[in-house]
């Protein structure tokens, strides 16, 4: 079978992968560095797989690959594929699952820790001569917190979500667990109502998909609800958190400080409100919670996993 690889890039930087396991199991294996959609089509005109990460494959996209019989995802996310028209063609549908989990769970506490020793402003003030000058061999301006003790909330408990939860123990930290939103009939057990956990929350992580129950679940009133101490931290999906409403709560001092990693547009080609600089407290990173060496190399090894079990009849990490 031969595999076209549409924006290889998103995944292997400078060659620190390797390919081995996908060369092993396709016949031939082109990767593209990125796809514009204009050149989508001519890439694909003999590919029996599609690999990508984010590249949005429509009917159109599918319909221009004439022998395309599976597609393979280097995400768990796939809302970037029409799976209602690769069901329609018979086209095969798979994500990859558990590869970044402790990519993620680590990013998460560099944000927090980053949040809670208050780096940024030690550093600055380290920058501009203020230890050189003080009277004492320490600094105090900004109060730290230990861990231990510290109430973490979280939405979104599945993988991703239990990894960062294992942390938090280690640390000593209490954890409440948010009812998924839509949730429907009596709370399951060892779950709290939402807007418990905003309001009992020192620290709320969030990890749920972006769907119509999450889509801007995090707004005005729910950053209102939150203790003025609070921290945010999301490396789910941008769009799951109101991001105007966040900055404004973060400028009016509602919450205490904010950890971002993923934004509703991604670039941000168009602007947004959260990468103003007058925003306090608020550490923005580039997606880059699943970004570990081990956990891209990981992807890969499963996407080739994913191949092999289609080749062999079988239905592993299928959405379709």
């Amino acid at each position: 079978m031969k595999g076209v690889f549409l924006d290889f890039d998103t995944v292997c930087h400078e060659g620190d992968l390797h390919t081995t396991e996908l060369d092993a199991v396709l016949d031939a294996f082109v990767t593209w560095p990125v796809s514009a959609p204009e050149e989508i089509p001519g890439r694909l005109t003999d590919a029996e797989v599609l690999l990508t990460n984010k590249v949005k494959v429509s009917a159109a996209v599918m319909d221009s690959a004439p022998k395309l019989k599976l597609i393979c995802l280097a995400a768990t996310g796939f809302d970037n594929v029409d799976v209602e028209a690769a069901k329609e063609r018979g086209i095969a549908v798979c994500n990859i699952t558990a590869y970044c989990t402790r990519s993620v769970a680590q990013h998460v506490f560099t944000l927090i820790l980053a949040l809670n020793q208050h780096l940024d402003a030690y550093r600055q003030r380290m920058r501009e001569g203020d230890w050189e000058r003080s009277p004492h061999f320490t600094m105090l301006d900004y109060p730290i917190h230990e861990l231990a003790g510290r109430s973490l909330g979280i939405i979104g408990y599945g993988e991703l979500g239990r990894g960062v939860v294992r942390l938090a123990e280690a640390f000593g930290m209490e954890v409440l667990v948010a009812e998924r939103p839509g949730h429907e009939g009596p709370l399951r057990e060892g779950r709290l109502p939402l807007a418990a956990v905003l309001e009992q929350s020192d620290i709320l992580s969030l990890h749920c998909p972006l769907t119509e129950h999450t889509r801007n679940l995090i707004d005005a009133d729910a950053l209102r609800r939150m203790p003025a101490h609070a921290l945010l931290i999301n490396t789910a999906r941008g769009a799951v958190v109101d991001e105007q409403a966040l900055a404004d709560a973060l400028r009016q001092g509602e919450i205490a400080g904010a950890g971002v990693d993923v934004l509703s547009q991604e670039p941000p080609v168009d602007g947004n409100p959260l990468l103003a600089d007058d925003i306090p407290n608020l550490i923005l990173t580039p997606h880059i919670a699943w970004g570990a060496v081990e956990a891209r190399q990981r992807a890969l090894d499963e996407m080739a996993m994913n191949v092999r079990a289609f080749l062999e009849g079988e239905k592993r990490n299928r959405v379709v």
